[in-house]
């Protein structure tokens, strides 16, 4: 069983030290044979860093580490060029200064590496100077590896004036390549987010921007056939662990962390997630546990965007050249940084443009990026969001309808008293992100023949039909009975009947410190008497809700 290579970026190290690796060389061969310029988006931890140095060798001409991979007899193993590369993982940028120094440090230790000396003394000066020395030193023209080129300025999102004197820098650093072009044999950056008033891609006009190409899906991340072909060991293996057959295990396994994708067709396994679930052997959120997205979960609630990104979000392909740090847009963010995927992409109706509609892509992301998001709309702690979890699911298998009211109520409970934000919408998302971490699927203001409902949530036979009122002034009791009485009256479970599902009508209201609530289980005529089912949530009176003051 080949060893796994968790935090191994270096592919001669992977290589020589007889590692898995998934062979990504047939896209590295389309790259480098069809093109000079290219660009790369992909999110955190999801082997851009690998893919680069795997370039870095192949432009070396080490032959010996690619033995047996599909680029080993496709490939001119005589030609050697000179290799720059740059990754931002590693440097200093906490100012455009710093930024800079650091930058010219790395340009000078580069020169020394291949045996020149620099005259000039700016920064772009010295970048330039590099290029054309390392052409005319070795014959061979220069190839340009960037590793998350974006860094200094998607670090201090929170903090412009940073960001902005690091993208100056990075401006007038970047332009130079298309100045040096004649010395340029190859350019490939990467890094999670394309803005649009970077400056670099105005400077190069010939960028191949392959973040969304069909051809290139599938050049960092591990589609379904790699994973069964390349780790059937491990799969076996987890498979006697957890007691279950391959099939079982394999399905488990894609639930929980495929569907990754950038043209709505292919999908793929973030590799951090993956290595470590084979070697923990655990369902557990490995990746989002490996940076808590503080700033995009406070921008959410900032917003109240967090009912946008439980729905299916439409965007076209020109949205996602539209980025910009100065006013950030939370799902091209959320998609940008991993939490959301393609999940389809189809022709505009109207125009004939491309269309996507992204979600998340799996259940580790789901659940983790809900349970944060939870935590900070009712400021407690994702570990608290996922213990309440557990419990409220166990009440709900068990039928422990009284037990299930009481935690839902300490939820509620939960929220500070300062922390109230006087507006429906608010509330509305906290509803429905609670549902959703309950594992409900969370379809919002759906309309029917009779009006629009707030909110249904679907989970196996259970739908649950919801009306949300908000009022600052009114009590709670009667304001939930007149959102009750709406639900009746417009009969909005009229649309689910008949297909054998558990139907539950809620009603919330929020008034000042005051939470209420009713819930009926309506019978469904697929159900007969004698078989129908235990209702989870019976309730014939509001009940109120006191949350904690200061």
């Amino acid at each position: 069983m080949q060893k796994l290579p968790i935090g191994i970026q270096s592919f001669e190290n992977l290589r020589d030290g007889g590692f898995l690796y998934v062979d990504k060389t047939k896209e590295m061969h389309r790259m480098a044979t069809s093109g000079s310029v290219f660009f790369l988006s992909r999110p955190r931890r999801f082997g851009k860093s690998l893919l680069l140095s795997a370039l870095e060798a192949l432009f070396k001409g080490e032959k010996r580490l690619f033995e047996g991979l599909y680029i080993y007899d496709k490939w001119d193993w005589e030609e050697h060029f000179p290799v720059i590369r740059l990754d931002f993982g590693g440097r200093a940028y906490s100012s455009g200064e710093e930024l800079n120094r650091s930058l010219t440090s790395f340009v000078e230790l580069t020169a020394k590496s291949y045996q020149l000396s620099l005259e000039e003394c700016t920064l772009p000066d010295k970048f330039r100077e590099l290029l054309e020395k390392l052409h005319h030193a070795t014959g061979r023209k220069a190839v340009v590896l960037v590793d998350e080129y974006d860094k200094p300025i998607t670090d201090h999102l929170s903090s412009l004036e940073v960001a902005e004197a690091n993208r100056k820098t990075l401006q007038a650093f970047y332009q130079v390549l298309k100045a040096a072009d004649e010395h340029l044999r190859f350019i490939f950056l990467t890094g999670v987010s394309k803005f649009s008033k970077v400056s670099i891609f105005s400077g190069l006009n010939n960028l191949n921007d392959i973040t969304m190409d069909d051809k290139y899906a599938t050049i960092c991340g591990y589609t379904q056939a790699e994973l069964e072909s390349c780790f059937d060991e491990h799969i076996r293996e987890m498979a006697e662990h957890h007691k279950q057959t391959r099939d079982e295990i394999i399905a488990e396994i894609r639930h929980w962390y495929n569907g990754y994708s950038w043209d709505g067709a292919t999908s793929v396994y973030n590799p951090f997630s993956t290595l470590l679930l084979f070697d923990k052997k655990m369902f557990v959120d490995y990746w989002f546990a490996t940076g808590t997205p503080t700033f995009l979960v406070n921008l959410i609630k900032e917003r109240n965007d967090a009912k946008a990104l439980l729905e299916p979000v439409l965007m076209q392909s020109s949205g996602f050249d539209s980025f910009e740090y100065q006013t950030l847009d939370s799902k091209l963010l959320s998609f940008q940084t991993g939490y959301l995927t393609v999940k389809k992409r189809e022709k505009s109706m109207f125009d004939n443009t491309l269309v996507y509609t992204l979600g998340f892509p799996n259940e580790e992301v789901r659940q983790a990026l809900v349970a944060h998001l939870v935590g900070s709309y009712a400021a407690c702690p994702a570990s608290d969001a996922f213990s309440l979890r557990e419990r409220m699911m166990r009440q709900l298998f068990e039928g422990s309808s009284s037990a299930f009211e009481r935690s839902a109520q300490e939820m509620f409970a939960r929220i500070p008293y300062q922390l109230h934000v006087p507006r429906e919408a608010y509330y509305h998302s906290l509803l429905l992100l609670w549902l959703n971490l309950l594992g409900f699927k969370v379809e919002a203001e759906i309309s029917t023949d009779k009006g629009r409902i707030d909110a249904v949530w679907t989970w196996g036979d259970r739908v649950v039909i919801a009306e949300v009122k908000y009022s600052i002034q009114k009590k709670a009791e009667p304001l939930v009975e007149k959102a009750f009485a709406q639900l009746l009256d417009r009969r909005y479970h009229e649309r689910y009947a008949g297909e054998g599902k558990r139907i539950l009508l809620l009603a919330v209201a929020f008034a000042g410190k005051e939470v209420a609530c009713s819930m009926k289980e309506l019978p469904d005529s697929a159900h007969s008497a004698a078989n129908q089912p235990k209702k989870i949530l019976p309730n014939n009176h509001p009940q109120k809700i006191s949350p904690k003051t200061k």
